[in-house]
């Protein structure tokens, strides 16, 4: 019975090993709170029970993450637009609190995503459309274009997207269509071993993605590796047995 219930909280996405971490630090944030309520005895913000907010990891951690997929990839491909100067940027499916809002800081930017948002930040444009047929864009009309750790999730169903086991590839046949000649394309997905860990995200072999766009030219090759240590002069054959690496391609026509 406990090994059923066990697994339905894996499949549910809850982390065991975070629950038992976190019954274990109770006593100590108990602690903190009668150390608290005897120091603030007539005093300001006093607790309430139904107020109480128990945080028991942040005391463990770093006082910031600059290290991981998203950082690096973000950082990479903002200096890379900044030092390119576009007029426009189109991106695909990039986190907007991230990498988009690097990029709002110098520059407007159009994102397509199959899913909506509501936005009224300067410079920030929004286009509600599926990326495996950007039929909004002639061929060679984009001179710089993103899409940073998006593509692996495309046709799993995850956004509510349909179920396509091809779509990533559609997506990449479009993004080199629609590449103007000259232009740049920033590209990231998750590299390694290749496979589908359903439905959460695949992981590309690094000749997988040279081999869908070999009618661009690879530009840079950086990558993210397993222990989230940027390696900015990075080979694609070293990133052929990893894990869950990150290859953070520039690509242009």
């Amino acid at each position: 019975m406990y090994l059923t219930s066990l697994k339905r909280c894996l499949l549910s996405g809850l982390s065991v090993s975070r629950v038992f971490s976190n019954i274990t630090k109770t006593p100590d944030f108990l602690t903190t709170l009668k150390n608290y309520d005897r120091a603030n005895i007539n005093g300001p913000f006093s607790i309430k029970p139904s107020e109480i907010y128990p945080m028991l990891g942040d005391f463990e951690q770093e006082a910031g993450s600059y290290r991981g997929h998203y950082f690096y990839q973000d950082l990479w491909a903002a200096r890379k637009i900044y030092g390119m100067r576009p007029e426009k940027h189109l991106d695909i499916g990039s986190r907007i609190d991230g990498f988009i809002a690097h990029l709002l800081v110098f520059m407007p930017v159009v994102v397509l995503d199959i899913r909506d948002i509501k936005s009224n930040v300067e410079g920030l444009s929004f286009c509600r459309s599926d990326a495996t047929s950007l039929s909004e864009f002639d061929d060679d009309s984009v001179e710089s274009l993103s899409s940073l750790h998006a593509v692996e999730h495309f046709g799993l169903g995850r956004y509510g997207d349909p179920v396509d086991p091809e779509s990533c590839f559609k997506v990449m046949q479009e993004l080199c269509r629609v590449l103007k000649p000259g232009g740049r394309l920033y590209f990231s997905v998750p590299v390694g071993k290749e496979r589908v860990q359903f439905n959460a995200h695949r992981i590309f072999s690094p000749l997988t993605i040279l081999k869908r766009f070999n009618g661009l030219k690879l530009v840079s090759f950086s990558a993210v590796n397993d222990s989230g240590e940027f390696d900015f002069y990075a080979d694609t054959n070293e990133y052929l047995d990893s894990d869950y690496s990150c290859g953070l391609f520039e690509f242009t026509k």
